[in-house]
């Protein structure tokens, strides 16, 4: 499959069109930005981890029964995606405090969240991707509430997949975004799933192995990256 046209260009990976309308080629870039792409750096072998730990997740995900957009693997960086209709929010599941939700609650970080929480956020960088409800998605047209609940289901099941699949890798699945999409009308998980998406610490010492190493300065973040890919079976 060869890449024709570019279509967008995100932060972090660049989608282009193929012959077959049906799918796209996903293209995973070494820029990693934080604060609203206030602050983008070159890291390299991002690109290369992302789009492998992505590929990873994702198959497990669809051997589980998830309808996901991944087709195949084509290259360290690209890979083949179902060229989804995309629900123009994103869902959020928080297992323990952190990030935003520390901020706007004032609970304490680390704090463990029984049972997980479920939120939902536009995606709109210039207004910060302001949180929404079930009401705003439907008056906006945003997401019917057939849609919703599919898109709150499944986000449940991958939590429970997910979870289990990082504690036995020895590290806690504190948060994490995805994104939905219509898939010729089945609501199916698109974008991607990596520590750019998520929050992960280790369960001994609550070390950051994810994005907050880059938010925060902590250094070593595709070092953390790659240790986590390495715990959960990544071949990378």
């Amino acid at each position: 499959m060869k890449k024709l046209a570019e279509l967008y260009r995100g932060k972090a990976k660049t989608v282009y069109t193929t012959e077959n309308p049906d799918l796209l080629i996903l293209e995973f870039r070494n820029d990693t930005s934080a604060f609203d792409g206030l602050r983008i750096e070159q890291l390299d072998r991002k690109g290369m981890v992302n789009n492998k730990f992505n590929y990873f997740i994702m198959t497990q995900l669809r051997q589980a029964g998830i309808p996901t957009q991944v087709e195949s693997l084509l290259s360290d960086n690209e890979v083949l995606v179902k060229k989804l209709q995309m629900v123009p929010v994103e869902c959020v599941v928080r297992n323990r405090a952190a990030g935003s939700l520390v901020k706007r609650l004032g609970v304490e970080e680390g704090q463990v969240l029984n049972p997980p929480t479920f939120e939902l956020f536009l995606k709109n960088d210039a207004l910060h991707d302001p949180m929404v409800n079930d009401s705003h998605c439907k008056a906006f047209g945003w997401a019917s509430d057939d849609q919703l609940a599919k898109m709150k289901e499944l986000s449940f099941k991958i939590n429970t997949i997910l979870t289990d699949l990082f504690d036995k890798a020895g590290l806690i699945l504190v948060d994490y975004k995805l994104e939905f999409g219509l898939f010729k009308g089945e609501i199916t998980l698109g974008d991607e799933f990596s520590p750019d998406g998520c929050r992960l610490w280790e369960k001994s010492t609550l070390k950051k192995m994810d994005k907050d190493r880059f938010r925060q300065g902590l250094g070593g973040v595709i070092e953390a990256y790659e240790e986590v890919a390495k715990r959960i079976g990544v071949c990378l």
